[in-house]
């Protein structure tokens, strides 16, 4: 037990988190299980290290964070490591990589049974389906889920800002407003372009090239996250590779399972399978028809973030599906995002039409039933907001 307290102390002297996460605020901390889902390299382990260090502090032995890929637990359970710090005085344990540990799900539920002066907070992996696959904790644990930098967090951190988040409604109502109070402090556009480069994963931070942690962090998630949650035998990560860098290369595109499944060399049905694996892992987006889901098939694939598009791709991006692709990965938090009938690019919450432009081209019309979203100018005006703007709704 000591060790685990010099290692928690450690951690929490050396830590480094210079953007506040929004979901601090948003989780109920006195849920006695909390689980925080998130795709691999957005922050999970350092977000619990902020919890402890903002409501504890290093000295405070009521909270300690274990890792459970510790070789200490191929031998001692987590019930009974549990149940051994709450008896010298502790009150939160907070847990990382949960999903490495044999039976996780049905000891975190004994510990909820029989230790109720005892709250958990455990991270796992965006593969992970919390409740539905884990009846052990139906009805128990509260799910959150970590996303990547907003543009807002990013902009904040490059400029020593202070902007709040603003919801889909106050954007759509205000954002002239809005974009002139952001604009009269800083120039968004100046950080625009380097956040869809590299701004969305908080390792951009570290003093390492980013595409290759990015590729390296894809490649974790794919063998790791997928494969191992999923129980997909290994000789199959190359066919699941190449489908992931065959929908890079022209997202956002239509499916054509049939192409795509002669291509890979797997059937239809596994190629929609690993599609939907690859969703759950947060590497790709799948934009349906309103009142649709998957096994539908969805009107576009998108990457999951403009960041992705970089790294995957040798050849120069298209800016147009660049900007589409940060407008519908911003949207998702709290906002239904779909395809839209009316030859736009999104319908949003069922009633905003929208349409993404760049380069500040001159529209042939203005669609009064439209909205634009444009990268410039940097303010807007009536149905034509910035788009930038999207990107402060966290």
């Amino acid at each position: 037990m000591e060790a685990f307290y010099r290692i928690h102390k450690y951690l929490l002297a050396h830590l480094y988190s210079p953007v506040r996460r929004g979901l601090m605020d948003e989780i109920d901390w006195n849920d006695r299980l909390i689980g925080i889902k998130g795709t691999r390299g957005v922050g999970k382990t350092t977000f619990l290290l902020s919890y402890a260090s903002e409501f504890f502090g290093p000295d405070n032995r009521e909270c300690l964070y274990i890792n459970l890929n510790h070789f200490f637990f191929t031998e001692r359970t987590l019930v009974d490591f549990a149940d051994e710090f709450r008896s010298q005085g502790g009150k939160v344990l907070l847990i990382d990589q949960v999903f490495k540990y044999p039976d996780w799900s049905k000891e975190l539920r004994y510990c909820y049974d029989h230790f109720p002066d005892l709250r958990i907070v455990f991270t796992g992996s965006s593969v992970m389906r919390l409740r539905e696959e884990n009846p052990d904790l139906s009805g128990k644990v509260s799910p959150y889920y970590l996303r990547g930098f907003s543009f807002r967090e990013y902009l904040n951190l490059m400029t020593d800002s202070r902007f709040p988040a603003y919801t889909f409604d106050e954007v759509m109502q205000h954002h002239a407003e809005i974009a002139r109070e952001v604009c009269a402090k800083t120039k968004p556009e100046a950080c625009f372009h380097d956040y869809l480069h590299h701004g969305f994963y908080p390792f951009f931070l570290e003093k390492r090239s980013f595409s290759e942690n990015l590729l390296k962090t894809m490649n974790m998630t794919l063998e790791v996250d997928v494969l191992y949650i999923r129980q997909i035998e290994q000789n199959y990560l190359p066919k699941l590779r190449k489908l992931l860098y065959l929908l890079s290369l022209n997202t956002p595109c239509t499916l054509n399972i049939s192409q795509l499944s002669k291509t890979v060399g797997a059937s239809r049905a596994t190629v929609m399978n690993y599609i939907k694996y690859l969703k759950e892992a947060r590497l790709i987006n799948l934009l349906y028809a309103e009142g649709e889901a998957f096994p539908y098939k969805p009107s576009k694939v998108y990457l999951y973030n403009s960041n992705l598009m970089y790294a995957i791709n040798q050849m120069p991006v298209d800016e147009s599906g660049v900007y589409r692709t940060f407008f519908f990965n911003q949207l998702l938090k709290d906002n239904r995002v779909n395809g839209s009938e009316r030859n736009a690019d999104f319908l949003v919450n069922g009633t905003c039409h929208f349409q993404i432009e760049n380069n500040g081209k001159q529209r042939t019309r203005n669609n009064p039933a439209f909205y634009y979203a444009t990268d410039r100018p940097e303010t807007g005006d009536g149905n034509v907001i910035p788009l930038w703007l999207f990107g402060c709704m966290y």
